[in-house]
């Protein structure tokens, strides 16, 4: 089968980054789905991967976590989908990637596609959306630990994926007040459509900018870019026992300090779907 993946850790303009290469057929475990997928998402997570990780010498590693497509065939076990069953998932860090036109995943992180979304469309969601949701309500804890009105959550670089899919579930599903953090009209505007109650600039110190809304402090911090750079202003904003949730790389290390004062809790969300494996079914 046709396949796209890499032989070398190598800058993404190197022409040998990312080869086509032809691949043996996935044969499918006792609780696999083999699946003929139809689109594919590239996630930063991909981009870290390639650019850091070299394959065993003579492999080819391939790369990819979300996908959508039709299930192909079934492993003995299997007992949730049938071939024909339209499908979406992220898939596991541990094996072959879904840049491929068949892909062998287990049953039980996959899910039956929503039939008002298209291949491209639900192919673009599953890890973003897994992150969101995990780090608002498993990191965060936002609805372990009801809230009285009043509270807020702010997200800072919000107009990224995670971001996107973060604000409507908040929005949805909470009562928080919430507010983001952009640094242009068209990234405000992206902002507001997905839910945000209000929109500072974080190229300003985000604690002013919170006093100029009129909410020196919030309960809740997403952080989802460059917390080396606002960690400082977070402290500051974060009420105390506050909660602060982070999913990007800092270039730094954290000074964790800032938050001893306020006994505010750290905590960073990267989403594995495997650790789901673990779990009844």
């Amino acid at each position: 089968m046709k396949a796209v993946g890499y032989t070398r850790a190598l800058p993404i303009d190197h022409p040998e980054a990312l080869v086509d290469v032809i691949l043996p057929e996935p044969t499918p475990g006792p609780h696999d789905l083999l699946v003929d997928i139809k689109a594919i998402s590239v996630n930063p997570a991909d981009t870290k991967v390639r650019r850091s990780t070299n394959p065993a010498p003579g492999e080819t590693k391939v790369l990819g976590w979300d996908a959508a497509g039709v299930v192909r065939a079934l492993g003995a076990d299997v007992t949730l989908f049938q071939p024909g069953d339209k499908v979406w998932y992220a898939g596991s860090i541990a094996r072959p990637g879904t840049y491929a036109e068949r892909h062998a995943v287990d049953e039980r992180i996959v899910g039956k596609m929503p039939a008002s979304l298209n291949y491209a469309q639900a192919a673009a969601l599953p890890l973003t959306t897994i992150t969101a949701w995990e780090l608002l309500f498993d990191r965060l804890q936002v609805l372990r630990n009801p809230v009285p009105v009043g509270n807020q959550l702010l997200v800072v670089g919000a107009a990224g994926g995670v971001g996107s899919i973060l604000f409507q579930l908040a929005r949805k599903l909470t009562d928080l007040t919430i507010i983001g953090t952009a640094s242009n009209a068209e990234s405000e505007a992206w902002v507001r459509e997905r839910g945000a109650h209000h929109v500072i600039d974080h190229r300003k110190p985000l604690a002013e900018e919170l006093r100029r809304i009129g909410n020196p402090s919030v309960a809740y911090v997403a952080g989802l870019t460059q917390t080396e750079t606002h960690l400082l202003q977070i402290a500051e904003a974060l009420a105390p026992e506050g909660r602060l949730a982070i999913i990007d790389d800092p270039s730094i290390p954290l000074d964790i300090m800032l938050l001893k004062s306020k006994s505010i809790s750290l905590h960073w969300e990267f989403s594995l779907p495997d650790r789901y494996l673990t779990r009844s079914i």
